[in-house]
């Protein structure tokens, strides 16, 4: 499916009212990783209250040991400070990386902000190298941008 045609679907999704803020994100992440074959690990992260770390939110794909990543560290962390979307087309290519799986090739954080203040961000993970388009930096933004009417 295109990621044109998973924007209705997303908008669905967020207007489904009856449904928990956590319970319509997981919903997001599961779409995203079943219609879009190159994207083998979505999830959120959180600033974690008042503290310079994000905190996992709903996610799907393999089990991760990174429930808390402090800013500055990683791709997650460096978005945090940095406010800005990062693709990184081959992660062995990183220094400031952080490991989630052998399999990941690539990785793509995008800021999600709220009254302009950066609040969390979505992740995606990739086993497959360099496959991640400006066509995925703007639909991830349409994503954060409809997930932030949401928080």
């Amino acid at each position: 499916m295109s990621l044109e045609n998973l924007k209705p679907k997303v908008k669905t999704i967020i207007e489904q009212y009856n449904l928990s803020v956590d319970q319509r994100l997981l919903k997001i992440c599961e779409i995203l990783e079943t219609n879009v074959d190159y994207y083998n690990w979505v999830g959120f992260y959180f600033k974690n209250g008042d503290k310079n770390e994000l905190k996992l939110g709903p996610y799907v794909g393999e089990p991760t040991d990174h429930t808390i990543i402090p800013f500055g560290k990683g791709i997650c962390g460096q978005v945090a400070v940095s406010n800005k979307n990062f693709v990184v087309p081959d992660v062995s290519a990183q220094d400031n990386y952080i490991a989630c799986s052998i399999t990941v090739k690539a990785e793509i954080v995008i800021p999600i902000f709220v009254n302009g203040e950066n609040i969390g961000q979505i992740d995606i993970d990739s086993n497959t190298p360099d496959p991640f388009t400006e066509a995925d930096e703007r639909f991830l933004e349409f994503v954060c941008k409809e997930v932030a009417g949401l928080l």
